[in-house]
């Protein structure tokens, strides 16, 4: 489930400070491992958009993962909204079958 939620002191940087819009992604997985796996996909996506109107970063702690974006201007915001939404989806899709393996594996 993806709702807008309030970021947390560790989702500040030095770089995503000065902005004056933003927002936050939290997605909470059935389990920590689960949320691991995406917090990793999606973290060598930060700082490789073009960062000149909007930046984000990507922090995951237990079973959710949190995405804030942050933007000069509410056009930026979207844009950035759009492409981390995309990210998120992709980043799932693409850890279904580790997590899944990782689920059949015995401990």
């Amino acid at each position: 489930m993806t709702d807008r939620d309030a970021p947390g002191d560790a989702d500040r940087s030095a770089s995503t400070d000065d902005r004056d819009h933003e927002t936050v992604f939290s997605v909470t997985y059935p389990e920590k491992r689960r949320a691991r796996l995406v917090a990793e996909a999606l973290a060598p996506e930060v700082g490789e958009l073009d960062e000149s109107r909007s930046a984000a970063t990507v922090s995951h702690a237990d079973d959710t993962v949190r995405v804030r974006i942050v933007a000069d201007d509410l056009a930026a915001l979207r844009a950035g909204i759009t492409s981390w939404s995309r990210l998120i989806a992709v980043a799932e899709r693409l850890t279904t079958d580790l997590y899944d393996a990782a689920q059949s594996t015995p401990d």
